[in-house]
């Protein structure tokens, strides 16, 4: 093992990259040589709000087995585990969470997934070995939040289903929302080439906001997707952007159910009209937040069996000093050097 490694340092708009002393792991502990670690929106919210102190990011990640502490024989579902093995994590455990821990000179170190090594020394820590390639594995987080999004939506089979986002979180929730049995899905999102991966991922019809410009426009498209003209059964917002939010409702049938999985960050609020937004349409609103520990378990075999094209949606891997640039292209324009980006992985050895 390395005497030192890396670990990108995020406060403010800014970030720096640090060396420090890798750790040797404790009896109960292990420590992974990071191999990707996904950019999430998450990440570029709180960024882009400025963020507060010193943070290690990076809680989307997939690395190997670089040591482990003498007590650690078996993974979270109990398959035996040895020095060499690829595992993904869930981020949350007792007593924090990779990925959003502050003070990042303090012992112990290497507790976000921006680094070349990442500590996994928080109690409770669940991690399993994988099969997956990294590109794949990587995205494991963030499918969780679809299952768990799809699982909360009551998705019954045969609905009519908009997806708001063609982010990564958009297009894990409408692959869990097709493995749910929704009939038709809409997704409203953009550029064109990420509804391009969402059609090959499932998505019946894409409306490309660059396109249809007006919340107005995008709702006449979709009513005249759904039985009579009457709307969705269920809408995912999974944007994370204020407005997405008044015309994701607008888009619900009467008696449907609107489920919010975009804001994960305090982005502000909204002006609400429960009476006309919600009672009289007999609407229900479900928040979710982030997953279920459970559903890493669930989700790793589904990207393991490699029907699904999850790999595709890392259209690029950067190394850690190019994290500014993922940043950046995230911030809006969604291009990277003139290409379409949809998932930004960073990469300890790219």
């Amino acid at each position: 093992m390395a005497a030192t490694g890396r670990a990108v340092v995020a406060t403010g708009r800014r970030f720096e990259i640090r060396e420090y002393p890798v750790p040797e792991p404790t009896p109960d502990t292990l420590v992974l040589r990071q191999e990707l670690a996904g950019i999430c929106g998450t990440d570029i919210h709180n960024w882009q709000n400025g963020i507060q102190g010193e943070m290690l990011l990076g809680h989307e990640n997939v690395g190997v087995i670089e040591k482990l502490g003498r007590n650690v024989k078996t993974d979270y579902v109990g398959a035996p585990v040895q020095e060499g093995d690829r595992v993904i994590l869930a981020p949350g455990a007792k007593g924090g969470a990779y990925g959003f821990q502050n003070n990042p000179d303090n012992e112990p170190r290497f507790r976000g997934g921006f680094a070349d090594y990442i500590h996994l020394c928080l109690p409770g820590t669940c991690f399993i070995k994988t099969t997956a390639p990294p590109e794949a594995a990587v995205l494991i987080e963030p499918f969780t939040v679809g299952i768990h999004a799809a699982s909360r939506s009551g998705i019954e089979i045969g609905d009519s289903v908009v997806v708001q986002g063609s982010g990564a979180i958009g297009l894990v929730t409408l692959i869990a929302a097709k493995m749910r049995g929704a009939g038709k899905l809409i997704m409203v999102g953009g550029p064109k080439g990420r509804l391009e991966l969402a059609k090959r991922l499932g998505a019946d019809i894409v409306i490309d906001i660059e396109e249809v410009k007006t919340a107005e426009e995008r709702r006449e498209i979709v009513m005249s997707h759904t039985p009579k003209r009457a709307g969705a059964d269920v809408v995912f917002e999974c944007a994370g952007f204020l407005p997405a939010t008044p015309e994701g409702l607008s888009y619900v049938r009467h008696s449907g159910a609107f489920i919010e999985v975009g804001h994960f960050v305090d982005m502000g609020s909204i002006e609400f009209n429960p009476n006309q937004m919600l009672m009289r349409r007999n609407l229900r609103i479900e928040g979710i937040w982030g997953y279920r520990l459970d559903d890493f378990p669930r989700a790793l075999p589904i990207i393991e069996k490699n029907e699904i094209p999850f790999a595709d949606m890392v259209s690029h891997q950067l190394p850690l000093e190019r994290v500014l640039d993922g940043f950046k292209a995230l911030d809006g324009t969604y291009r990277l050097g003139g290409e379409m980006v949809v998932k930004i992985a960073l990469g300890a050895g790219l």
